[in-house]
């Protein structure tokens, strides 16, 4: 029988403190991994999540405050990382984003352009020139997954500064995909649409006939939906699958070939 197998890897989650990042994290720890949490301003969320995971699985669990757009902060945290409990990471999750206010292109700020900008295609640099080298040197492989977005897509009105973002950060992706690939370093996108979180199921939110309506699938995916894609890209299971766009949205956006 398969199953999603990371023991004896560790896996750094960005943005772990998030709605996404702690179902991702759970589900990572679940498969086996030991995990590096990364966090922004979340710091307590972080270490109540990594409290709760420790106790639940046994997993060697540390977390860390950086600053995803900043290469130096990054650095630091690579730092960090080396001489952690955990060590180097095998598998990098790029889950952070900085959230801005949905306006047309004329209204929005340009500093939400370049913020981001930095969040998405910069974080990824900063994270790749920070922890891939260690990946190459050990010789056996890694695995990157980046969460990019429907809205890369659909490039529907109100999403210029997201949009925009998220499609230079698939041609990033591209680009690594072929440059880490005779590292045997995979590099694939999980593309969500609008996602059912820990707050809809307390607000009882989780239905919007207006979206839903749109999805072949009649309903919006879930974080755990999303979770599991992600825990799929990052194990053996997808060792010959990279450079891949993967949405998952219920059909709402299936790439042409």
């Amino acid at each position: 029988m398969l199953s999603i197998d990371l023991r004896g890897q560790t896996a750094l989650i960005t943005g772990a403190s998030g709605m996404l990042g702690r179902v991702i994290a759970r589900v990572f720890a679940d498969c086996g991994a030991n995990l590096i949490l990364h966090y922004y301003h979340g710091a307590e969320q972080a270490e109540a999540l990594a409290d709760e995971l420790r106790a639940k699985t046994g997993r060697r669990i540390v977390t860390v405050g950086a600053d995803v757009t900043d290469a130096d902060s990054v650095a630091k945290m690579r730092a960090f990382a080396e001489n952690s409990a955990v060590g180097m990471p095998d598998i990098l999750v790029h889950n952070a984003v900085i959230q801005y206010e949905w306006k047309s292109v004329i209204e929005q700020p340009l500093s939400d352009f370049q913020s981001q900008y930095d969040s998405c295609v910069m974080q990824t640099v900063h994270m790749v020139k920070s922890f891939v080298p260690a990946m190459i040197a050990r010789g056996n492989g890694g695995r990157i997954v980046v969460i990019n977005t429907e809205c890369a897509a659909l490039c529907e009105e109100n999403n210029g500064a997201y949009a925009s973002a998220k499609r230079g950060l698939d041609g990033l992706v591209r680009v690594l995909a072929k440059e880490l690939g005779p590292h045997s370093i995979t590099v694939n996108q999980v593309a969500p649409g609008w996602t059912v979180t820990e707050n809809d199921r307390r607000n009882h939110t989780e239905r919007q006939p207006d979206y839903d309506k749109t999805v072949p699938l009649k309903r919006r995916g879930t974080d755990m939906e999303i979770a599991q894609m992600c825990a799929f890209l990052a194990s053996p299971l997808a060792s010959f699958t990279t450079g891949a766009y993967i949405p998952v949205s219920g059909g709402r956006v299936m790439p042409g070939i």
